[in-house]
């Protein structure tokens, strides 16, 4: 697999356009808050997002609620428990 993470700049540009807070933004990412964002998006030596989380913020803004659901079901399927703690509709 090929793989270039987007810049810093390019994931301002994506919080900038969905109009969304940086702890909104680690929350739709996976990550621990939005101090952990903040170092994907700046800093000295900003952090490069990985390509599974990347993915992860990707699919949850692409994918409806039904194919969000079933990718979700097929992970507690192979026996992973997750609950992503907010509304669906919190996703778009």
């Amino acid at each position: 697999m090929r793989y270039t993470p987007p810049s810093p700049e390019n994931l301002q540009r994506l919080k900038a356009e969905l109009g969304r807070t940086g702890e909104e933004m680690a929350e739709l990412f996976g990550v621990a808050g939005g101090q952990q964002w903040r170092k994907y998006t700046g800093g000295a030596q900003p952090r490069e997002m990985a390509p599974q989380m990347l993915f992860f913020g990707a699919a949850r803004l692409a994918l409806s609620d039904e194919e969000m659901e079933r990718v979700l079901s097929r992970m507690r399927d192979i026996g992973a428990d997750i609950d992503l703690g907010t509304d669906p509709s919190d996703r778009k």
